[in-house]
């Protein structure tokens, strides 16, 4: 009897085994929609069809306020470096020439007055924190959505921003060096003061000089206690 009851007992798990997976080959006909966490019906998706995700063909809603590849829109930039001095990593590496001149403005209206001879940004040294972006006062510098940078070399991280070709940074600093020497040139020079010359003295105002100087006081010697001998006794 019970070589039987383990044969049907077999059976009923066996089939509601097959059951499950027939249920899920069924729901497999279609493919669950890829939305967002922030979506209401993000879990409910997910309960039913297929769950594989074709990348790159299909990718993941990416949230608005994700950390990921960092941007800088150079138009709008005005060369502050304050995001490479808050980067906790050095992965900005910015370098500028000041304008003799205003240059432009910016999307906001701020003034441009140095020009951005080198921006570089290395995304494998970057921590995503976010700090940078923070900072900016223009608000040119941004975190995308672009989160699938991968390369084979680590120098194709560096992301270049900067447009000045190296014909005009040898121009600006040309224009920069003859407008500061320009500036020496025009800028008089500090008047020395004149030396006070002091009368010289006749041997009788010295002599009146040195009698109306107070005499220094005499040092007063205290004369020292008499210490008197104690008679020995024992004689």
């Amino acid at each position: 009897m019970a070589y039987f009851k383990n044969i049907i007992s077999a059976a009923k798990t066996l089939s509601k085994g097959l059951g499950v997976t027939f249920n899920h080959i069924k729901e497999s006909r279609r493919s669950s929609n890829q939305v967002g966490i922030n979506d209401p019906s993000y879990f409910s998706e997910f309960e039913s069809g297929i769950n594989t995700l074709q990348y790159p063909h299909e990718s993941i809603p990416v949230p608005d306020n994700g950390r990921y590849k960092l941007h800088n829109e150079i138009d709008d930039c005005i060369v502050c470096d304050k995001c490479a001095k808050v980067c906790p990593v050095d992965c900005i590496d910015i370098e500028g020439i000041k304008a003799t001149e205003i240059i432009g403005k910016t999307s906001d209206g701020t003034s441009k007055r140095i020009h951005a001879a080198k921006f570089d940004i290395d995304m494998a040294k970057c921590c995503f924190c976010g700090l940078c972006t923070t900072v900016c006062p223009t608000e040119c510098l941004t975190m995308t959505k672009s989160y699938d940078f991968s390369v084979y070399d680590f120098a194709d991280h560096i992301y270049s921003f900067a447009t000045m070709t190296p014909l005009e940074i040898l121009e600006k600093k040309k224009l920069l060096e003859q407008s500061e020497m320009e500036r020496t040139v025009a800028k008089p020079l500090p008047s020395k003061p004149k030396p006070v010359i002091k009368p010289k003295l006749s041997i009788s105002s010295k002599s009146e000089e040195i009698a109306a100087k107070p005499k220094p006081a005499k040092p007063v010697f205290k004369p020292r206690p008499m210490i008197k001998k104690k008679k020995n006794t024992d004689d």
